[in-house]
């Protein structure tokens, strides 16, 4: 009896290990740990299937219309560049600019003000907003339970044909931690494979003087919320955190986004407002030092010359990662 026990205790671990090695597999060893969980949501290639199924299908919306993948383009880092605000059902409008959506496993919480504090109910916020895709998750299975293709996926990746709640949230989830952006040029001089040129180690080591404090290296965020400064558009009156938390000091305090691919994800800010990196650098070399609710890190003058705003921008082009975005097992499914 005592060697059944140990040897089921035993199968458990090893499970468990398998589980581990192949989600570390995925991503270099320089990273920091996950935060996320995966011995919660076991991973295999049909879930992640499913999932990348589930993510482009606009079945999802109350009008079938809209996809997440209409507001996350695969080309553009899961971002979107035609407009500077999410747009939903019926041509409604957003207040906010779609973020990027890869790496998400190292992200304690999710949307620009934080509101989702967990991947597996992330897909919530999206498919049940008014102005998104309007639907419930009732309705959603009620959907997914009449289409046989969906079925059958689901047999195929859980054992039995049932679709809930769970698993729909859990199979998207899925797909998006299978988006692991690791293979820029920066990765490769990390490694010792290339060399930056010039401009690029001086955008390097200005980057590492002036912005770093925030867009922290390796993932070139530390997923915090701050005040960087931006003008409130009264058209939006998006006070950023302070919905969330009614905290007077998280007035204006926006998650920090990650830098990798930054070259294709643009426009930017949480509201879309600049079109170009150049017109970001401007922004925080020319910060209003009055305003003492700008975070901690950026009440200093930066003084940045022509030249260095540019050099900076070429280090941030090394963040790009073409072989992620370009990768066709995160594309629309064609099959």
């Amino acid at each position: 009896m005592k060697n059944k026990i140990l040897l089921l205790l035993l199968s458990v671990v090893f499970l468990a290990l398998i589980s581990i090695d192949k989600h570390e597999s995925s991503f270099p060893k320089y990273f920091p740990k996950p935060v996320y969980q995966f011995e919660q949501n076991q991973s295999n290639d049909l879930k992640i299937e499913l999932g990348r199924t589930l993510f482009y299908d606009p079945i999802l919306s109350l009008d079938n219309t809209i996809s997440c993948a209409s507001c996350h383009n695969p080309y553009n880092a899961f971002a979107h560049v035609d407009h500077n605000l999410s747009h939903g059902i019926n041509d409604k409008i957003g207040k906010r600019n779609a973020p990027v959506l890869f790496n998400l496993a190292w992200h304690k919480s999710f949307m620009w003000d934080g509101a989702i504090n967990h991947l597996d109910v992330q897909a919530l916020a999206p498919i049940s907003h008014p102005d998104e895709m309007g639907e419930t998750m009732s309705n959603v299975l009620l959907k997914l339970n009449r289409n046989q293709i969906y079925k059958q996926l689901f047999y195929q990746a859980y054992g039995d044909s049932q679709i809930n709640t769970e698993r729909t949230l859990k199979s998207i989830s899925q797909f998006l931690l299978s988006l692991i952006s690791s293979n820029s040029k920066y990765d490769s001089m990390l490694l010792g494979k290339i060399q930056f040129n010039t401009q690029e180690q001086n955008g390097y080591r200005l980057f590492k003087l002036h912005c770093n404090f925030c867009h922290k290296e390796p993932l070139f965020s530390d997923f915090s919320f701050k005040n960087n400064g931006l003008s409130l558009d009264t058209s939006l009156n998006d006070f950023g955190r302070y919905s969330i938390s009614l905290l007077p000091n998280d007035s204006f305090k926006f998650k920090v986004p990650t830098l990798r691919n930054v070259e294709f994800s643009y426009p930017y800010m949480h509201d879309g407002r600049f079109k170009t990196l150049a017109q970001v650098m401007n922004h925080y070399n020319s910060i209003d030092l009055k305003n003492k609710k700008i975070s901690t890190e950026l009440q200093r003058n930066l003084n940045l010359s022509s030249n260095e705003k540019v050099d900076i921008i070429a280090f941030l082009r090394t963040l790009t990662d073409k072989k992620f975005l370009f990768n066709p097992q995160h594309a629309y499914p064609k099959k």
